[in-house]
């Protein structure tokens, strides 16, 4: 099974693709993971990607490409794609490789959400550099400000969620990302729509109960 999660930057999509991932058995591919891991392991990918993600700007096609099909092969398309595909070039490059593997898309969930929460959710957002625990200095605070419940290691804001960063990221969103929702309805696939404002286990059940529909119909 294939399952594309759609949605803009802190719309929640992480932590949906993990739960789609634990109840369907899949491996969750998150390229903003994949970037980073390239990005802190020095890999030449991750050099040339480095300059765009500070920026908020979208990573170059050819870049992402390159990463992703590598993930999808090794998850032998048993996947939920989790920031991928960005753009419609992207989308088509997805295709095309899901077709060489005699494998298709099975469902496309798009996360929907406005964004000033968006803005409320990343710019408070903080995490711990050593064991990669996320906070939020409203939502999610830890027992000690600024220091990580788990590790004890001092938090820290990440780049791409500082305030002009993070408009830059949702502009970049509405500006391309956007246009994929339009390429997969032309193509005529079903996406399942989804209010990314309620409470994260409302999310969830959103989900699964539009998915096992899917599934069964």
């Amino acid at each position: 099974m294939v399952i594309v999660l759609l949605g803009p930057p802190g719309a929640g999509k992480g932590t949906q693709c993990k739960r789609l991932a634990e109840k369907y058995e899949l491996v969750h591919l998150s390229s903003g993971d994949i970037l980073r891991s390239n990005r802190a392991n020095g890999t030449e990918l991750g050099k040339k990607a480095a300059e765009f993600m500070d920026s908020g700007k979208l990573v170059p096609d050819q870049l992402i490409i390159e990463m992703m099909v590598g993930a999808i092969e090794s998850a032998k398309g048993n996947c939920v794609l989790d920031g991928f595909p960005r753009t419609v070039v992207q989308a088509g490059e997805l295709n095309e490789e899901l077709s060489r593997k005699g494998k298709k898309i099975d469902a496309i969930v798009d996360l929907i959400i406005d964004d000033s929460v968006l803005e409320r959710r990343l710019t408070g957002r903080r995490s711990c550099p050593a064991c990669s625990a996320i906070y939020h200095i409203d939502t999610l605070k830890p027992k000690v400000e600024g220091v990580c419940d788990k590790c004890g290691k001092k938090l820290a804001q990440r780049t791409d969620d500082k305030p002009d960063v993070v408009k830059q990221r949702l502009e970049t969103y509405h500006q391309q990302t956007a246009a994929v929702v339009g390429y997969y309805t032309g193509k005529k696939y079903r996406i399942l729509d989804i209010d990314a404002e309620k409470s994260i286990s409302e999310v969830t059940s959103l989900i699964f109960a539009k998915l096992d529909n899917l599934v069964t119909a």
